[in-house]
């Protein structure tokens, strides 16, 4: 992504004219283009795919779908959604396509539409109530990590029937909880096929071979520990960072295309924090603009943003992923050591994919920063306080950083190039997306 596509081709792709593009990127890469770049174009092709599966409703079929959802919606007020914004869009050869999951997305960007939802679900109450008890609980037990929960969770990757001819090598790779502060005590009970390496890099995995047959499927079952994390912070006894040591030199660095110093994202970070000295107080400045003003909405594949945290500075939205590596780049460009972790939100009425922060300060060392978590937009004040140094420990954390080579490595592009919650999975012709395989997560038992 360091690379730059000739402009003539972004242009196209920005106009929805793909087979345009289509046409003259492979006729670039006919010619004698140096490594990088024929990647970069090899890249940008895969994308062309990925954006018709992450947008594949017509808008009869859109408002289909949405009419089981909101009152008295007519032909006229889904088109009048479109053009307020309020409806996620693309158009591709003059066609207007749909996102996949415009109908939450609808509800946080126009949320005068929430009055015409057909139902609240309980389920969602449930998982608010449960989440705040066990924030307390945390706060209750004192500082420090405490309060561990053992889990007991099954994850599986069925390959659908057709993908890839039988009797062809599946290579797949699934995430494992790191044994971190957060997370410990991780045992395997079982695997199926035959686990063939673990890695302990940067994106926890464990790797799997089998041959594709009618029925595949690949299953880990695992047990761990997870524990809640409180820290009270006294902001007049906040030291000055060493700036030769590891931990500010590492993590005050850029990381291309998403962790970047752009000229946008230094003039924000110079905005919010201006005449700030205090090291945590830059980091609360920072923490407050994302919470107050970056609404959360769920977003397309991360392989189809070319610079994830000024995307979301600039359109004031995004997924957790996105806010907090929008947070992680304010707080290194203000000198502010700050790092990923991420895996699932282990709620055990309802786990789902998340992302979250850490941000270093002295002498409390790594704290925790959950921005979308600690959003004021939940309308629970609790949160925007709690979420900023802390974490209620219903986490699973594979990864503690972003875009990091696999263990074997992957031989194509992989279907998340920046995250890895849900696993990867490839053949000998190439990488095989989520459209193409199906994933389960399942809390089997906690205590």
């Amino acid at each position: 992504m360091t690379y730059s596509i000739p402009e003539k081709n972004s242009k196209l792709i920005d106009a929805g004219e793909f087979l345009v593009a289509e046409k003259y990127m492979k006729e670039d890469l006919a010619k004698g283009l140096s490594f990088g770049l024929k990647k970069r174009i090899e890249f940008e092709l895969e994308r062309l795919a990925r954006w018709k599966i992450n947008y594949p409703y017509s808008i009869e079929h859109a408002y289909e779908l949405l009419k089981n959802q909101v009152e008295n919606l007519s032909k006229e007020d889904f088109l009048i959604l479109i053009s307020r914004g309020c409806i996620d869009h693309k158009i591709i050869e003059n066609k207007i396509f749909i996102f996949d999951r415009f109908i939450p997305n609808l509800f946080w960007l126009c949320p005068d539409q929430k009055r015409r939802k057909k139902k609240t679900k309980e389920e969602r109450e449930k998982t608010r109530r449960l989440l705040k008890e066990r924030a307390f609980k945390v706060i209750a037990s004192g500082e420090g990590f405490n309060s561990p929960i053992v889990y007991h969770v099954r994850m599986s990757i069925r390959i659908k029937t057709g993908s890839i001819p039988v009797g062809e090598k599946v290579r797949v790779w699934m995430p494992l909880p790191r044994e971190d502060d957060i997370n410990s005590d991780v045992k395997i009970v079982k695997a199926e096929p035959e686990i063939l390496r673990i890695s302990d890099r940067e994106q926890r995995t464990v790797y799997f071979e089998d041959e594709m047959r009618e029925r595949l499927e690949f299953s880990l079952e695992y047990k761990f520990t997870s524990r809640g994390f409180y820290r009270k912070i006294d902001e007049n006894k906040v030291e000055p960072f060493d700036e030769n040591s590891d931990v500010y030199k590492v993590f005050t660095e850029e990381r291309p295309p998403h962790i970047v110093f752009t000229p946008y994202l230094i003039k924000l970070a110079e905005d919010i924090t201006r005449d700030e000295r205090n090291p945590y107080l830059k980091v609360k400045r920072i923490w407050s603009w994302i919470t107050h003003n970056v609404r959360y909405t769920y977003a397309h594949d991360y392989a189809l943003y070319d610079n994830i945290s000024e995307y979301t500075a600039r359109n004031r939205r995004g997924d957790c992923g996105m806010q907090a590596l929008l947070f992680i780049t304010l707080c290194r460009i203000v000198g502010i050591p700050a790092r990923w972790q991420s895996g699932w939100y282990m709620n055990p009425i309802r786990p789902g994919m998340h992302d979250w922060a850490q941000f270093y300060i002295e002498p409390y060392g790594w704290l925790y920063a959950d921005p979308s978590f600690g959003s004021i937009r939940h309308g629970e004040d609790w949160r925007n306080d709690f979420y900023l140094g802390n974490s209620e420990g219903f986490r699973l954390a594979a990864n503690i950083e972003i875009s990091v080579p696999f263990d074997p490595p992957k031989l194509f592009f992989r279907s998340d190039p920046v995250d890895n919650q849900r696993g990867e999975v490839e053949w000998e012709r190439g990488n095989l997306y989520y459209n193409l395989w199906d994933y389960k997560f399942e809390i089997i038992r906690f205590c």
